[in-house]
Formats: C-alpha cells, sequence, structure tokens
C-alpha cells in the first residue's frame, strides 16, 4: 500500500526544509518560474518566485495547489494492463519489464509491415522540450512512425502570424504596463494570463483604456471599460473596419507603411470595401462600437494588442489573425516598446530542434503526417493508396484526445477498436487512459528535468526535479530510452540523459550555468523589436500581402472568411456554440483535482436569458444541447455572460464527469482552419432544449 503524505496536525513539527527552482509545464503563456519547498523528501508547498519579474511571486489558484495533484490518491502508481472492454478502465497491475517487453514486441511487428501504421499523439501536457518532444521525437523518427501534425491549439494564428509578421514574435509583455490603449482580443486574461492582466491592470491605474473583444461577456470583460461582444468567427470583419476607418480619417503612419510594410496599395483597396455598417451586420454589433474602437486606435499612443488563441478557432481564424497583426503597421505602434501586438512571443526562443529531435534518424525516409484534429476519422480509416496504411498502433503522452478531440463521439469509436493497439502515458486514469491497452505511469513536474520556453514572455526556464518519482512513475524521456533500449536502437543519442537533453535543448545559445544557479534567463531582445521594421519575414517587412500564400494559391492578403457553420444557415441549429476553457481548468488538466472541480461545479451550458425564454429553459435545469454530430447533457445556467445567439459550453470536463458520459466536444466538428489546417471547435452550430 502506497502512502500519501497528510498535511496538517495538532501542533508544529520542524523540519529541515529545501526549496527546489522549477518551472510551470502547463499550456499557459505565464510559464511561471516555481519555488517548491520540500521536507523530508516530500512537496509541501509550490509558490511562484518573485525573484523572476514575469511570475513575480504569483500564481494561479491551479498550480498553487500543485502538491495535491502529484500526491493525488488517484495517480497511477505502476504499469498497466487492460483486463475489460476498451472504455470500462479494468486494469491490471504489471511489471515495467512485462509492460516494455510487450509495447516493443507488438511495435515491432507492425513496424516489420509498415512503421506508418505507428501514431504518436501528443500536445501540450506538459510544455517542457524535454519531456514534450525531446527523447519521444527520437524515438518516433528511428522508428519511421507516422508523423502528427500538432495542430489543436494555435496552428491557424501561428501561420496568420507567420505570413504576416515571420514567425510567433511581437512586443514584450511587461511593457503592456505602459501602453495607453490596450486591446484584448479573444482572450480571457484574467482566467488564463495572470501575469499579463496584472500589467494591464497596472496600465488601468495609470490612465489606459481597456478594451475587451470576445463573445462571450467573460471575467475580463467585466473589469474592462468596453466589452465588444462579436459573433464567433468574424474578427476579421472587425479588424477590416477598423482599416477602413484608419484609412478614412488618415489616421496612419505614412512613413512607417512606406518604410516598414509590403502590399499596402492592394490592402488598402481591399479594406475600403468593409465600412464599419458592413462590418457590424456580420459581427452582430452596434456601428458605433465599430467608429469608436477605430478612433481609440487611431489616435492613441502607444496602443497595444493582446491577442490570443480563441479568435482563431474557426474557419477564417487564420486569415483573422493576419487582419489583426496588419493593424499595429498600419498606425506606426511598433515605433513604442509599449506599442504593437503579442501572440506569441515562442519565435523568439533559439531552440536547437534538430540537435533534440534528432530529424537524421529518418535516413532519408518520409513518412506520412496525419492530422490531430481529424484523428476521430484517420482511426477508422482503412488501408488505401491515398491514406496509407490503417493506423494499428498509436502512443498516447501529453494528450486526452478521447476528451480533447473535435466531434469526440467519432474519436471513441475510433479508440474501441479491438484491432488497436493503444499504450498511454499518464497521471491519471483519464478519458483516454480508460481506452488503452497498457498505461504507463509518469512523472509530474516536481518529479523531473525538463526545460521551457515560453509563448508569453523571452525567459528560458529550467526545471529541477523537487522529489522522487511517486510510486513507480518514470519521465516520458525515460520511458522512450527505455522503449528504445527494448527496441534494439543503439545510437548514443538513446543514451542521453533527461538533464543532458535539457543542456542540448538550446546548446550554447543559452547559459545553461545562469539557469541552474538563478532557475531562468533572459532572451537579450530589444525593448522595441520592430521600431525600425526587421521583421522576419522574406522582405523584412510587415508583409500585409504574403507571396508565401500567393505561391501556395491562396489570397495573399487578408480577408473575412465566413464560419463553416454561420449563424443562420441552419435554422435546426439556430445556435452558435462556443466552448471557453472554465476558469479552474487548463483544458483537460485539474479536472479530477477536487479542490479545483468543487469549485467549478459542474459542467455547464451559459445561456442568455432571450434564448433561455423562447424555449421554457431555466438556470439548474438539465438540457440537451444536439446538432447532427451528437448531444450532450449538462445544465443549463441563464446568464448574461452569453450574447443572444451565442451559448458557451464551458469546457474542458472529462467524459466520464459528464451526466451522460459526454462532454461538448461531442458536438464540435473535424473541419480545419483556412491556414495551419487547425480545429474550428468555437465554428458550432447547435440546438438547445429541455432533457
Amino acid at each position: 500500500m502506497t502512502h500519501f503524505p497528510t498535511f496538517g496536525g495538532s501542533g508544529p513539527t520542524k523540519y529541515d526544509s529545501t526549496t527546489v527552482r522549477g518551472a510551470c509545464p502547463h499550456d499557459c503563456p505565464d510559464t511561471c518560474a516555481l519555488l517548491t519547498t520540500v521536507q523530508d523528501g516530500v512537496a509541501i508547498r509550490v509558490q511562484g518566485n518573485p525573484d523572476h519579474l514575469p511570475t513575480d511571486g504569483a500564481l494561479c489558484t491551479k498550480v498553487s495547489r500543485y502538491t495535491e495533484r502529484s500526491y493525488h490518491p488517484e495517480r497511477i502508481l505502476h504499469p498497466l494492463r487492460r483486463v475489460g472492454p476498451k472504455g470500462s478502465g479494468q486494469f491490471e497491475p504489471m511489471t515495467w519489464n512485462a509492460a516494455l517487453n510487450e509495447i516493443a514486441t507488438r511495435l515491432q511487428a507492425i513496424a516489420a509491415r509498415d512503421p506508418q501504421a505507428i501514431l504518436p499523439y501528443s500536445y501540450a501536457g506538459t510544455m517542457g522540450l524535454v519531456q514534450a518532444e525531446g527523447m519521444a521525437a527520437r524515438f518516433f523518427h528511428k522508428l519511421g512512425a507516422s508523423h502528427l501534425e500538432r495542430t489543436i491549439c494555435s496552428a491557424a494564428g501561428g501561420e496568420g502570424m507567420m505570413a504576416t509578421l515571420g514567425g510567433k514574435v511581437g512586443m514584450k509583455v511587461e511593457h503592456f504596463a505602459e501602453s495607453r490603449l490596450i486591446l484584448i482580443w479573444g482572450s480571457n486574461s484574467v482566467a488564463s494570463n495572470l501575469h499579463f492582466w496584472r500589467l494591464a491592470q497596472q496600465a488601468k491605474r495609470d490612465g489606459a483604456r481597456l478594451v475587451c473583444i470576445d463573445p462571450r461577456r467573460t471575467e475580463t470583460a467585466d473589469k474592462c471599460h468596453d466589452h465588444i461582444a462579436l459573433r464567433p468567427g468574424t474578427d476579421a470583419a472587425l479588424a477590416l473596419a477598423l482599416m477602413h476607418q484608419l484609412i478614412t480619417h488618415d489616421w496612419l503612419d505614412h512613413d512607417y507603411i512606406e518604410r516598414h510594410t509590403l502590399g499596402w496599395a492592394a490592402l488598402r483597396e481591399r479594406a475600403l470595401q468593409w465600412p464599419p455598417e458592413r462590418a457590424a451586420e456580420i459581427c452582430g454589433v452596434p456601428v458605433q462600437q465599430i467608429t469608436d474602437l477605430a478612433r481609440a486606435y487611431g489616435t492613441t499612443r502607444p496602443a497595444a494588442i493582446r491577442l490570443n488563441y480563441g479568435m482563431q478557432r474557426v474557419r477564417g481564424g487564420g486569415n483573422a489573425a493576419r487582419a489583426i497583426a496588419c493593424l499595429p503597421a498600419m498606425v506606426g505602434a511598433w515605433r513604442h516598446r509599449a506599442g504593437g501586438l503579442l501572440l506569441s512571443s515562442s519565435g523568439h526562443f533559439p531552440i536547437d530542434r534538430a540537435a533534440l529531435h534528432r530529424p537524421d534518424l529518418l535516413a532519408g525516409r518520409s513518412p506520412r503526417t496525419l492530422n490531430m484534429s481529424t484523428i476521430g476519422d484517420d482511426l477508422l480509416r482503412q488501408t488505401s493508396p491515398e491514406f496509407g496504411p490503417k493506423i494499428e498502433a498509436l502512443i498516447v503522452y501529453n494528450s486526452n484526445p478521447v476528451a480533447v478531440a473535435p466531434e469526440s463521439g467519432q474519436v471513441v469509436r475510433g479508440f474501441e477498436r479491438e484491432d488497436l493497439f493503444t499504450v498511454v502515458l499518464e497521471h491519471f486514469q483519464t478519458d483516454t487512459a480508460d481506452h488503452a491497452d497498457i498505461v504507463l505511469p509518469a512523472t509530474t513536474q516536481l518529479e523531473h528535468w525538463d526545460i521551457h520556453a515560453s509563448y508569453g514572455h523571452t525567459d528560458v526556464l529550467l526545471n529541477r526535479p523537487a522529489i522522487a518519482p511517486v510510486g513507480q512513475a518514470r519521465s516520458n524521456a525515460a520511458i522512450f530510452r527505455d522503449l528504445a533500449s527494448r527496441m534494439g536502437f543503439t545510437e548514443p543519442c538513446f543514451q542521453d540523459g533527461d538533464e543532458a537533453l535539457c543542456r542540448t535543448a538550446f546548446g550554447d545559445r543559452i547559459d545553461f550555468q545562469c539557469l541552474l544557479d538563478r532557475g531562468y534567463a533572459t532572451l537579450p531582445l530589444p525593448d522595441a523589436p520592430f521600431a525600425k521594421g526587421g521583421f522576419p519575414t522574406p522582405s523584412g517587412r510587415c508583409e500585409f500581402a504574403s507571396s508565401r500564400l500567393a505561391a501556395q494559391g491562396l489570397d495573399p492578403l487578408p480577408d473575412h472568411l465566413p464560419n463553416h457553420e454561420p449563424v443562420g444557415s441552419n435554422p435546426r441549429y439556430p445556435l452558435a456554440m462556443i466552448s471557453p476553457p472554465a476558469r479552474n481548468f487548463l483544458n483537460s488538466s485539474f479536472v479530477n483535482v477536487k479542490s479545483l472541480r468543487d469549485i467549478e461545479g459542474e459542467p455547464l451550458l451559459e445561456i442568455c436569458a432571450q434564448d433561455a425564454a423562447a424555449r421554457g429553459i431555466e438556470s439548474g435545469e438539465v438540457v440537451r444541447v444536439f446538432n447532427s454530430r451528437g448531444e450532450h447533457r449538462c445544465k443549463a445556467k441563464v446568464s448574461s455572460r452569453a450574447r443572444p445567439g451565442v451559448v458557451n459550453g464551458l469546457g474542458i470536463w472529462w467524459r466520464k464527469l459528464g451526466l451522460d458520459g459526454t462532454n461538448v466536444n461531442q458536438l464540435t466538428s473535424q473541419h480545419l482552419t483556412d491556414l495551419g489546417r487547425g480545429p474550428v471547435f468555437y465554428d458550432c452550430l447547435v440546438e438547445v432544449e429541455k432533457s
């Protein structure tokens, strides 16, 4: 029997304690620096490092309870073999030797026929460069397995930034504190970007105006001066109307446009086709809101945009990100260190991915690439010349696709295949783990080495293990190292330990001794990186018109693309549904932490009073949310957070915690975005009725 530590007691006891520096591993732009207090080998407290400027000693509610997660009574402590039907969650313990031997034997047999029948499936369960795709990438490259197109979060917006700015780059987050106008676009920063929000609040206290652009009246919208509740998928129309007003009122920096942009004449012509009245009808907002926002953005310096990924989870998400990214160059906002835009800072980091991932191990092979957002359909495809071999083995780590992938009814059908060999590396018995043949216990962030970039600031962070692995857990890197040995992979790179992989990630581009001493190192970047142009595009300019997109047969200019499922296009499903994250979860992580689930309550659908009254629905009633892809039952909450015509299905709950074993992804589709082939979670029509 394993005993977990308990805290509290009848009186104080003095222990010797140590403090270990680390980094938050979760999919959040803040990438906080952690300090873990350890007594007698037990982590008793996790707090933010006050010496790290972006963290400033503060953590979100979720990560401040990280010990509760690491010592959770439901942690998987040893390898498990399935003994019941897939999805039943019935397992028996097995040894590591037996598990690794069985996995290696099964993979070798499949690889002998065609290694592309083996698919890795992973995403951002950890953002660490080592425990995410370090040794794992080497393993799958050597094996010759299918590649995974990792699109489920940020692909469309990332491609939009790449086409316009040349990469996922932007202003430094700390300078938002000096901005005079901040557009918080597609982001509930209070819940998902806490440390940026503290900077925005500082700017607000100093007189800045804050504008929230989001279909939902979020906690962030509550605290901003203005809220523009546009319809999902209409962000590009709004951005183009702002351009129209900037042009017609001549709120432009002509010198910056001339020196540091490309394609201005063509963009100007397109923008003039978008008067505010046209955009207002599409966005479902008053004309006055658009004209007032344009005036504020055109006449306030410095003005900054904090863009986030919510707005790009629709058909035209890439174009929308492109359109918004054009705005700062039009008004010369990049001249100021507190002006410009930030979606992601990840493109600033000099990661040596070739050294870490070793694509040379492919030895000239070019395996097919499958998109993680269409896993539901792909698991059910048969062998064909177009598709290639049927997927026979799936290795899942750092992800919970049964809960998080779109159209989850289809995903479940794929995972239920008896002829699919599924291995899951996990901390807990998730929906996906329930469908595994073998489950391997993985370490949490407190138990392993890792190194982190960020997509919200520009510091590299090192994570040291604070405690020994709980139970028989092993790090992801160790598991793939052990599998490589069983598979007979003899290249020296498969002997690299986790700390060595940390050193490899940046090579000599970062002072590793600084990371060991302080826990973090700041990238040497200018305060206003594009004040004089110098964008990492082919032209060195902000590219309003992209020759790279034109070469692919795509529109070189940004435009508004209607949703796959536009509001009003299907009378059977008159409501748009978005599925923003519940405040106390992070995607499907933390859902099983009782203290956080108690705060969150239960799966909810927010619906406005007008739409609820039309359907005879009252708060607290069970409703059926449905479309042609499936149905989901949950409690309704009549709320001003939902705008008319849009319902908010807060996610992502584990399916097995729902009323009928489903979650909101039962309703989302496997359609893809215009750029980046990303998912369209917020491009989804439904109807709602009393259950």
